[in-house]
């Protein structure tokens, strides 16, 4: 498990490390905020395009060649920018490690779900989460240390040299995992099973909880600056949620596994509680950033490992590289959509009611669920009516 948990790492600690020294140590390269734009959207776009497909390629050939060919791909397309110093090449470098994230991210959970017992799903995933959220919280501190030190090529020689080393420990420590035979599939049972509940409810949850993480990430700073903090405390607010969402994602995998803990209850008091951050974060001053920063990482922390799990509990083996590359579209779209909304309504009125708009929609989800459920249960007819 340990090289899935580094493939993990290396996804998270690639995009964030390269996306928050782009803006002010890639001289020569980015000379505007629109080429800025463009070159942090070429890595999540490439995701958004790809990840199916290769969650589809891992099901077909196995997910073990899949992920190492995407760790071998990376370790190729950091190097590019590593050898040749060229803004051309930093384009091409940055498309390649997002194409190759798509091979390996995907191959990774499903290789976790594989490799693990339906009962002990939920300590998986919660441990893998828990090793990315590391990596997207030391992807900026490192990642500035290393330009600091040798500029952007070195942190993309840093990140090559870790795409082949673990490109190397998962050939040699994971087992080889044959595809195993399935039906043939038709667009539209492909289209039944993506509009499936067990599918959709999931996958909805874990884009939400991506879109509030990216916007507590984005926006928390500058609530922050607005109320007269400076960048070290705005700093410590991100630290805080990026730590809650890393210590919460193995103990909720813990209590999945133990009974202590259902996926419904778990992704119920996720969306809850994420809302409810989003809600402190409407605060002024420190205090709110600080408690929507909490709020935010524990739920989404909680979500997370209960949504993969849910996932792959609900899917054919055979199939769980396809389902993963489509949970994990959603979670791109999320990524880029939540931070959309809350900028569109904050250009409009104000950052405020960007957070009140994202709650809310966060916030329905379990709320329409209960509403549901109680009209379903008194349309059930009692002992007289019969």
């Amino acid at each position: 498990m340990w090289p899935l948990y580094a493939a993990g790492f290396t996804t998270a600690f690639g995009a964030h490390g390269i996306a928050a020294s782009l803006g002010s140590n890639a001289e020569g390269a980015v000379t505007s905020l629109l080429v800025l734009g463009g070159l942090l959207a070429l890595y999540d776009g490439a995701e958004v395009l790809l990840k199916p497909v290769f969650g589809t390629l891992a099901d077909r050939v196995g997910a073990r060649p899949v992920l190492l060919g995407g760790l071998a791909a990376f370790a190729v397309a950091s190097a590019l920018y590593a050898l040749a110093d060229s803004p051309g090449w930093l384009w091409a470098a940055r498309l390649g490690q997002g194409a190759a994230a798509s091979a390996f991210s995907p191959s990774a959970s499903a290789l976790v779900a594989r490799l693990n017992p339906a009962a002990k799903h939920g300590r998986a995933f919660g441990s893998y989460g828990f090793y990315k959220s590391i990596g997207y919280t030391l992807g900026p501190l490192l990642g500035g240390v290393l330009v600091w030190a040798g500029g952007l090529r070195l942190l993309f020689a840093v990140l090559a040299v870790l795409g082949a080393a673990v490109a190397v420990w998962a050939a040699v420590a994971v087992p080889v995992v044959p595809p195993l035979p399935k039906a043939r599939q038709t667009v539209l049972d492909l289209a039944r099973r993506l509009t499936d509940p067990a599918f959709l409810v999931p996958t909805s949850a874990l884009a939400a909880a991506t879109a509030a993480l990216s916007v507590g990430v984005g926006f928390l700073p500058v609530s922050g600056r607005a109320a007269g903090l400076g960048t070290v405390a705005t700093g410590a607010a991100v630290s805080v949620l990026a730590a809650c969402a890393a210590v919460v994602q193995p103990r909720a995998g813990r209590a999945l596994d133990a009974g202590r803990l259902t996926t419904r209850s778990g992704i119920t008091a996720g969306l809850l509680l994420t809302a409810a951050g989003l809600g402190c974060a409407m605060l002024p001053g420190l205090t709110g950033v600080l408690l929507g920063a909490a709020l935010i990482g524990v739920g989404t922390g909680l979500i997370t490992p209960l949504g993969f799990a849910a996932l792959a509990s609900s899917t054919p083996q055979e199939r769980l590289g396809q389902t993963m590359g489509a949970a994990e579209l959603g979670r791109e779209l999320g990524d880029a959509g939540g931070p959309l909304l809350v900028a569109v309504i904050a250009s409009l009125t104000t950052l405020t009611h960007g957070y009140a708009a994202l709650g809310i929609l966060l916030a329905l989800g379990p709320l329409l669920t209960a509403v549901r459920r109680r009209a379903a249960g008194s349309r059930v007819p009692g002992p007289s009516a019969r």
